[in-house]
């Protein structure tokens, strides 16, 4: 069994490799002036660059789950920082450790269900009707037999073991 120093210093060094784009940053603020989300949320991207890949905190934070991955903060960066991919994999890192936000756990598991993240409902299909689009996009809803390849995918990959719930709200280690 890993000791808890040893697991976190291997998590920091990964954390590391994954930022290490994020070290050109000259904390300009554009990132965090161009963000539709820091508007109306508490996200501040700017401090995210800032913390990523310095410390082990920013995976259970909260701001790390409020990007809507845009893209915004990463096209307009003057440094050409991939602002998003460095988010999304430290996401990833964040999942692997057990924490995931619960709206995003919840799409997980519609994802895991449905084959979608949102899956189209009687008021969608509707209005997909009322523009002229058929009824069904061309996914799993309309493919029923497609839906069983992607959960097999799915389960092949373990995601559904990257998702399950314990009483803390976060995934049991499983390593």
């Amino acid at each position: 069994m890993k000791d808890i120093k040893e697991v976190e210093t291997g998590i920091l060094d990964e954390l590391k490799n994954t930022s290490i784009d994020a070290s050109k940053c000259m904390q300009c603020g554009v990132c965090s002036a161009s963000c539709p989300s820091g508007r109306h949320t508490t996200l501040n991207i700017r401090k995210l660059v800032r913390i990523a890949g310095k410390t082990t905190d920013i995976l259970s934070s909260e701001e790390l789950w409020m990007c809507t991955t845009c893209y915004n903060c990463q096209e307009r960066c003057p440094r050409n920082i991939n602002i998003v991919d460095i988010l999304l994999d430290i996401r990833a890192i964040s999942v692997h450790q057990g924490f995931i936000h619960p709206e995003h756990r919840a799409v997980c598991e519609m994802l895991l269900e449905y084959g979608h993240a949102v899956p189209i409902n009687e008021k969608n299909r509707k209005k997909r009707v009322n523009l002229g689009l058929e009824e069904l996009p061309e996914t799993v809803h309309k493919y029923v037999d497609g839906l069983e390849e992607v959960k097999s995918l799915l389960a092949s990959c373990g995601f559904g073991k990257l998702i399950e719930h314990t009483e803390s709200g976060v995934t049991e280690d499983k390593t």
